[in-house]
């Protein structure tokens, strides 16, 4: 089982959390989180943290590891989790990689693109002018530098516009040209069982997300965003932290420019298109996709690891095919 690693991927409230504890009660792994927002420090409720039980009950890592203040980005995950990986295996555990970031997991898996590094001024440049005209604005200029990329974005998708009106300045080429770019697949030393928690239905995916959202809520969301504003004063609506879904939707909220019933309905909206976004990851994504619904998903999974972690071949009654 040196060799041996175990991903578990998925769109937002899919089961993920509880589905790799389960796994943990059978197996000796220790959980690499594979969610850019689980890095932060005090951002629990809103990014649907693990407790601390469940993350004293099986070694985790990559949470709680920077500041709201601070960003990371897709190749510090590879290299922290190549890292960790080979330190799990010394231990003699197994690596369960989980978490709804698809970007990682891509990145781990088949490679980064060779995009050009952030730039803190530009960023500033255009935070600024987003400002005075707002972010469709910038959209418009993105369309005719790459449309390509454009067309994928919704207006105001401040974080991803920025990112590649930042990528076409700083290149001079459009980032879709250089993300079609092939990348070169890395080699690693283990192999992986890519398994990806997928609704039979999105109105399925739907109810939980609002259901969670409720829950967050009366867990003191809201109170947790306004001591983050205190504990940092330079937290700001343009740090990666915030851009999070939800927690842009209460900053609007605390700063008024929304009622309560509006940041509701569009933190709901916003993670709904978020787990759209995963789960066209995904598609792209060698995985096999299990019924997230069904009743026998955590027996059928923990079969498929151990056949896989015994050199077996997995059940074929395991790949569900569905419609999501």
């Amino acid at each position: 089982m040196q060799d041996k690693v175990l991903m578990l991927m998925g769109p937002t409230a899919s089961g993920k959390t509880a589905l790799a504890l389960a796994l943990a009660q059978h197996l000796p792994i220790e959980i690499i989180s594979v969610d850019s927002a689980l890095v932060y420090r005090d951002m629990d409720i809103g990014t649907a943290k693990p407790s601390r039980a469940e993350q004293a009950s099986c070694p985790h890592h990559l949470i709680d590891i920077i500041s709201p203040l601070e960003s990371y980005s897709a190749a510090q995950f590879c290299s922290d989790t190549e890292r960790l990986i080979d330190e799990i295996h010394a231990r003699g555990h197994i690596p369960l990689l989980a978490g709804g970031t698809m970007l990682y997991y891509k990145a781990l898996l088949q490679g980064l693109s060779e995009l050009p590094q952030a730039d803190p001024d530009l960023r500033a440049r255009l935070d600024a002018e987003a400002a005075e005209h707002g972010w469709p604005a910038l959209h418009a200029r993105l369309a005719t530098l790459d449309p390509v990329t454009a067309a994928r974005l919704q207006p105001g998708d401040a974080q991803r516009i920025q990112r590649a009106l930042e990528v076409c300045l700083l290149s001079g080429q459009p980032m879709s040209s250089l993300l079609d770019a092939e990348a070169q697949r890395p080699q690693h030393r283990w192999q992986s069982l890519n398994l990806a928690l997928v609704p039979a239905e999105r109105s399925w995916l739907h109810e939980r997300i609002a259901q969670r959202f409720a829950l967050m809520l009366a867990d003191g969301f809201l109170d947790e965003v306004s001591r983050l504003r205190q504990t940092y004063p330079d937290l700001h609506p343009g740090l990666p932290s915030m851009r999070c879904v939800g927690y842009r939707q209460a900053w609007e909220y605390q700063d008024g420019h929304c009622s309560h019933e509006e940041m509701v309905a569009r933190g709901i909206a916003a993670t709904r298109q978020l787990c759209k976004r995963q789960l066209t990851w995904i598609r792209s994504l060698e995985t096999i996709p299990v019924n997230a619904q069904s009743d026998q998903t955590s027996e059928q999974v923990i079969r498929a690891c151990n056949d896989f972690l015994a050199g077996r071949t997995i059940c074929p009654d395991l790949r569900w095919q569905g419609a999501y």
